[in-house]
């Protein structure tokens, strides 16, 4: 099969990429644009840890890996719709994994337009790409946030996602809604899989763990918002990837079952299905500092702030469905999880 993995310099799609290339009766084509929105010596280092090389890279040009013969990477921006299009066309893609996408619930109250563009036309843009070429299976990203309001715990994808409370979590709702409505039209198999959490290795700089470790190491105080008082169902990396994969190999089918009059929002009589990909284990934030410290053998400053704009004080995932479909839940513990994450970062910034 030959898969495309959208957002490929990017933390999971990094990760992906790396566990799909180890079979080697696909052909793995990775794209992302290689945007600024965090230290990109991360997102160098990401695609030159698996053999494309910095200077080889030209937009709108597949470069080869060094490392992998199955792996092609481009840097294409996915508003670009007439390159995009062509790489479809080109390249006959099988099954589609969008990853790309502008990421960050604070960053989106500042910089609503970045959202609209990337999480909504580029999305747009791959719907079309996958109705124009016959793909045989859209797997895309969505994300824990766009439970917003909702205080029924833990989150099931049976819940209704009406009140989103960031333009972000909106964006991730709307492209539930147009994958959905691309199935049901076009009947295309789409499965959109709601992350919780996620850290681990290579993870994004804006992000909890890598903020409080920085902090942490250089003696600065770190940002605790809602004064403690939070609890997340952090996810690591390696139990995300695992169910995307076991997902690529089940393509959406309709619900036989799904009824008009009492409609499942997690399902469908198109080919449709939205998963959650979470630990199913909430952590309190204080405990998941707690495990940075340890790891790290250093106590942290603590700044105790108010809940942030956009911002859930709790998340905790039902993957009920998950683990009755592809028999898998997962299941990595928080101070394993941060415990790699700490190594890596020792490693890569050389402390």
């Amino acid at each position: 099969m030959k898969i495309l993995v959208t957002g490929a310099a990017g933390f999971i799609g990094y990760h992906l990429v790396k566990r799909l290339v180890e079979n080697l009766n696909n052909q793995i084509i990775g794209l992302d644009n290689i945007n600024d929105y965090y230290d990109l010596r991360v997102k160098y280092g990401r695609l030159d840890d698996y053999g494309i090389k910095i200077q080889n890279i030209k937009h709108d040009i597949l470069v080869g890996s060094n490392k992998y013969t199955n792996y092609k990477f481009i840097k294409l921006d996915l508003t670009d719709q007439k390159n995009l299009y062509k790489l479809f066309k080109e390249h006959k893609i099988d099954i589609v994994v969008n990853l790309a996408a502008q990421a960050g619930v604070r960053y989106s109250i500042t910089n609503p337009d970045a959202y609209l563009q990337s999480n909504i036309i580029g999305f747009y843009n791959i719907l079309e790409a996958c109705r124009q070429n016959k793909v045989k299976h859209l797997i895309f990203a969505s994300s824990s946030s766009v439970y917003g309001w909702n205080e029924k715990m833990p989150f099931s994808t049976s819940d209704n996602v009406d009140h989103p409370i960031s333009l972000y979590a909106a964006s991730k709702k709307s492209n539930e809604l147009l994958a959905h409505s691309y199935s049901a039209l076009y009947k295309i198999p789409s499965t959109g899989l709601r992350f919780f959490t996620v850290y681990g290795p290579w993870g994004r700089p804006d992000m909890a763990l890598f903020l409080f470790t920085k902090n942490i190491l250089e003696n600065k105080p770190i940002d605790v918002f809602n004064y403690g008082n939070m609890m997340r169902d952090f996810t690591y990396i390696d139990d995300i990837v695992e169910g995307i994969t076991r997902i690529i190999e089940k393509p959406a089918k309709p619900n036989s079952n799904w009824s008009g009059e009492n409609p499942d929002p997690g399902s469908s009589k198109a080919p449709y299905k939205i998963y959650n990909i979470g630990n199913n284990s909430p952590v309190k934030l204080m405990d998941f500092i707690e495990a940075i410290e340890k790891a790290i053998e250093k106590k942290a400053i603590k700044n105790l702030m108010p809940l942030q704009p956009g911002d859930v004080p709790a998340s905790h995932a039902d993957v009920t469905n998950l683990i009755k479909d592809i028999g898998y839940n997962p299941d990595t513990s928080i101070q394993e999880g941060i415990n790699r994450f700490i190594a890596w970062y020792l490693e890569f910034y050389e402390k």
